[in-house]
């Protein structure tokens, strides 16, 4: 672990372990995010490494107040993963700046601190039965307005987000449709 200012850094190995080397690196590459934040909020950083099938495969999550920036990269080499990656939350921050700022400056309430990572793995690809529940992921749910979780679900790169909706107070989900729009699910109980 590596803690630059109000950023903590861990690095940490998949089925794997993380050569010394292929740590510093990381944490190098990973450091230089920095600069993207004013310092006034602690910053945690997580990055994992990992190999399948001779691919190189680094992810990278930052954690800042309420808001959870995610990068994967996938490469032949571990190093041009992990650069990979940290562009890819680059650029994440270019296209979503004023928001993030806005976020940051305003800072979570108390009702929104608890951070929120809604990752969601793939089964195995030798995949298991159809009808069986292969992992199960918990996550605390923290109110936000249906552009704030499209946002994150966009940021994290995935096709849906679970969330508490804000102006209601259920729980909902958005997710990505094919058509290139989005698609907002409301249960009725």
């Amino acid at each position: 672990m590596l803690e630059t200012g109000s950023m903590r850094i861990v690095v940490k190995g998949k089925n794997m372990g993380v050569t010394p080397i292929a740590r510093e690196y990381a944490q190098k590459k990973v450091s230089k995010l920095a600069r993207f934040f004013d310092g006034s909020h602690a910053v945690l950083a997580e990055v994992t490494l990992r190999s399948e099938k001779g691919t190189q495969i680094a992810e990278v999550i930052l954690q800042l107040g309420g808001l959870t920036l995610r990068g994967e990269g996938k490469r032949a080499e571990m190093h041009g993963a992990v650069d990979e990656a940290v562009a890819r939350i680059e650029r994440q921050f270019q296209k979503y700046r004023t928001r993030i700022q806005r976020r940051m400056q305003t800072g979570p309430s108390a009702g929104q601190i608890a951070s929120q990572q809604a990752a969601v793995e793939e089964p195995e690809a030798e995949g298991p039965e159809p009808d069986r529940i292969v992992r199960t992921k918990r996550f605390p749910v923290r109110p936000m307005s249906v552009e704030e979780a499209v946002m994150q679900m966009e940021m994290l790169d995935h096709d849906f987000f679970v969330f508490a909706n804000a102006e209601t107070g259920d729980i909902n989900v958005v997710y990505r449709r094919r058509d290139s729009g989005y698609g907002l699910i409301e249960p009725e109980l």
